[in-house]
């Protein structure tokens, strides 16, 4: 098993285990918030353009198979602007969890010392609640921002949504994603 970089225990010093729980979890929350901007920005319009194009020949034709191929349409649009949408999500809500986790092994650890060399040592005591601060903030500032970009994610895809579905309709012009 390949050993942890060096800056792995110092962080486990500064703010425990769940401290690098909520790095990793944060990175991973970061890198699928980035990968949905850069989808709805770059990537989404020119799919969309070549998944319209590939419906209009089939757009006249009986109703009922109109409006199969409209729904199946809408599902893959669906399903694109959907991705990853509800581990952001999840993970929004794991974040503050582990930061509360980080807070009773922190406090845990203080009430050790406590027992062990009495309230005398202050150091090794701040160390304790230091660590159950630090990891504390980390969890909630990590969900609070995460928060605000999964709620805008949201409301763009089902605005994105409600156009690709305009466009079969009434075929209007689509334009790319604010």
């Amino acid at each position: 098993m390949a050993a942890w970089p060096e800056w792995v225990p110092a962080l486990q010093a500064r703010g425990g285990d769940a401290f690098v729980a909520i790095l990793v979890l944060s990175t991973l929350m970061w890198t699928l918030i980035i990968e949905r901007y850069w989808f709805l920005r770059r990537t989404y319009p020119g799919w969309l353009r070549y998944r319209v194009a590939c419906w209009r020949p089939r757009h006249h034709g009986a109703p009922w198979l109109q409006e199969r191929a409209r729904l199946g349409f809408v599902s893959s649009v669906t399903r694109k602007l959907q991705l990853h949408l509800a581990l952001i999500r999840a993970l929004v809500t794991v974040l503050p969890l582990l930061g509360l986790l980080g807070t009773v092994t922190g406090m845990v650890g203080a009430f050790n010392v406590i027992a062990d060399v009495g309230a005398g040592d202050v150091r090794v005591l701040s160390s304790g609640i230091s660590q159950a601060l630090v990891s504390t903030a980390a969890g909630l500032v990590t969900a609070l921002s995460g928060l605000y970009f999964s709620v805008d994610l949201q409301s763009r895809a089902e605005r994105e949504l409600e156009r690709a579905a305009g466009l079969l309709v009434g075929g209007r012009r689509h334009t790319a994603a604010t």
